[in-house]
């Protein structure tokens, strides 16, 4: 039994107590990973600061704004590589065994291995992908001619005619390829990051910190919300479209369908955690919170903030306000003192973590919903007739401006300069966290739509539902779509492998070749349960 008490106290210890991390090595990770990196100005870009009041040192990394022709973005290496393999020789069409493999390494591997074995040295990874992408192109071509889709015409004097266009209509608001590939990334580091802290080959400084800093999973955790907001601009997206107003009550139980399996996962978790005596970091959400509850209570007061809209003139808006007011009384007021400092006496003080992040959460997700609602709709502009070409051009545009708002009001807010001199902390969720986030997810979603804008134009000039459909498959990855499709699902189940792995395996004991086969072992579960659910045409709703 003491045994066994050590154990779980060296768990403990091993995720407790930590610092992260600069913000530029978080992005040069993240190169290989993600689409695109936050503007990190000269290496190391970060600036050491003094105290936070309790005594706290503090390392403060804010991505400076770019300056002049020195504004430079790496693009994900891995996406890129996949995109010219597919855009130029048709690699994954049809998909083969080795199509899968390749698949696999490049989506799944590439992002396990920037955050173990290559950690020390991610751009050495990154020319490792990106020199093949010069092969790539030196090949003569291989790929389908692409040529402009043209829809087959219509019979409009009978009803079998009017039925056939009304199904080639397109849709208007489209699944796009670029999305499907950010959501799938976001969840594949998401999986990866929950197993690998557990062992020594993930390096703690990547780890959650335990109060004041930046780190990779802090990073990872505010961007599965964002992710979510995004997402949960297509149902409204959908009653705007179709003319029709639900009413607010009928939202809110419409939003607690979403609501009750996410608690009553969280609440599984909790149970599990306490019985089995799982090793559990108190001061990560509380006593008895955990992130299913975060997840479980965001769309009740979603739904509870539509009406505010009425009054607030966008989403984003709605965000720094819920974001603003929040780090006011975390300032003016006993509130931060009390988070981080109040004895657990009652079961407000036991779960303060959690209840009180929950609003810096709240107003990420509104943030996400709000670029979903320019970025989801076939056209920025509704009433605009403007060609695809031109709408095209015109999101860019729009996500571009949006993306420097998010990064100068990161800047803003954490530098000691010319601005508030505040330190991320997503312990409390506080302004700068929730900017940071903002910013880095509004730049990465950025990259990935000029990847497809340069790599897969077929399906922005598609003309009819089929031939969108078919761009849309040939655009995006199998192993993504898959990922993308039983996200949630997916995520319930990583917890799940990463418990019976904790539960079997002394992670801490084990040597870095017994971690990385556990680890791939892990990830192609994973992934071979995404593709046979993708396969068989199965949708997991949580």
């Amino acid at each position: 039994m003491s045994n066994s008490t050590s154990y779980k106290q060296r768990k403990e210890d091993f995720v407790s107590n930590l610092s992260g991390g600069p913000v530029s090595e978080i992005n040069n990770v993240t190169a290989v990973a993600l689409s695109f990196c936050l503007p990190a100005g000269e290496l190391p870009g970060c600036a050491q600061t003094s105290k936070e009041p309790g005594g706290w040192k503090l390392f403060a990394a804010a991505p400076r704004l770019p300056e002049g022709d020195k504004k430079k973005l790496r693009e994900h290496v891995a996406v890129l590589l996949w995109s010219a393999l597919q855009a130029r020789h048709s690699f994954f069409q049809p998909m083969t065994t080795l199509g899968y493999l390749v698949d696999y390494g490049l989506n799944v591997c590439a992002i396990l291995l920037a955050t173990t074995l290559y950690s020390n040295s991610p751009l050495l990874l990154c020319i490792f992908l990106a020199t093949p992408v010069a092969l790539v192109y030196m090949l003569p071509p291989s790929g389908p001619n692409k040529k402009k889709l043209a829809i087959p015409p219509p019979t409009v004097d009978s009803t079998k005619g009017s039925e056939r266009k009304k199904d080639l209509a397109l849709d208007a608001v489209p699944v796009k390829p670029f999305l499907t590939t950010y959501r799938g990334s976001m969840q594949i580091i998401t999986y990866i990051a929950i197993l690998a802290v557990d062992f020594h080959m993930f390096p703690r400084r990547f780890a959650k910190v335990e109060t004041w800093g930046t780190s990779l999973m802090d990073l990872g955790v505010g961007s599965y919300v964002f992710t979510a907001g995004v997402v949960a601009a297509r149902p409204v997206l959908k009653e705007k479209a179709s003319g029709r107003s639900l009413s607010p009550f009928t939202r809110l139980l419409m939003s607690l369908r979403h609501s009750i399996p996410l608690l009553t996962l969280g609440f599984i978790r909790f149970l599990s955690v306490k019985g089995l005596e799982y090793a559990e970091h108190t001061t990560e959400y509380g006593v008895h919170w955990n992130f299913f509850f975060t997840l479980g209570f965001l769309p009740p007061f979603v739904a509870l903030f539509q009406e505010i809209l009425r009054f607030v003139p966008s989403y984003a808006a709605l965000s720094m306000l819920v974001s603003g007011l929040y780090e006011l009384a975390l300032n003016k007021t006993d509130l931060k003192a009390y988070i981080l400092t109040a004895p657990r006496v009652d079961i407000i003080s036991m779960n303060r973590e959690g209840i009180f992040s929950f609003i810096g959460y709240l107003a990420i997700f509104l943030a996400g919903q709000d670029l979903g609602m320019f970025v989801l709709p076939r056209k920025v502009n509704p009433r605009s007739d403007a060609r695809a070409g031109m709408q095209r051009n015109t999101l860019l545009m729009t996500m571009g401006v949006w993306a420097g708002i998010w990064v100068a009001l990161y800047n803003w807010s954490s530098s000691y300069s010319y601005g508030l001199g505040l330190t991320v902390s997503r312990r409390m969720a506080n302004l700068p966290y929730v900017l940071w986030v903002s910013a880095f997810n509004s730049v990465f979603i950025l990259g990935y739509c000029i990847v497809d804008t340069i790599f897969f134009p077929a399906f922005y000039n598609a003309t009819d539902k089929k031939s969108e459909t078919e761009a849309y498959n040939f655009a995006t990855s199998k192993v993504m779509r898959a990922f993308n499709r039983n996200g949630l699902g997916l995520f319930l189940v990583a917890n799940l492998l990463t418990g019976l792995v904790n539960m079997t395996v002394p992670t801490l004991d084990v040597s870095p070749v017994v971690s990385m086969g556990i680890m791939l072992a892990y990830c192609g579960t994973l992934t071979i349960l995404a593709v046979v659910l993708d396969n068989y045409n199965i949708t997991i709703r949580l």
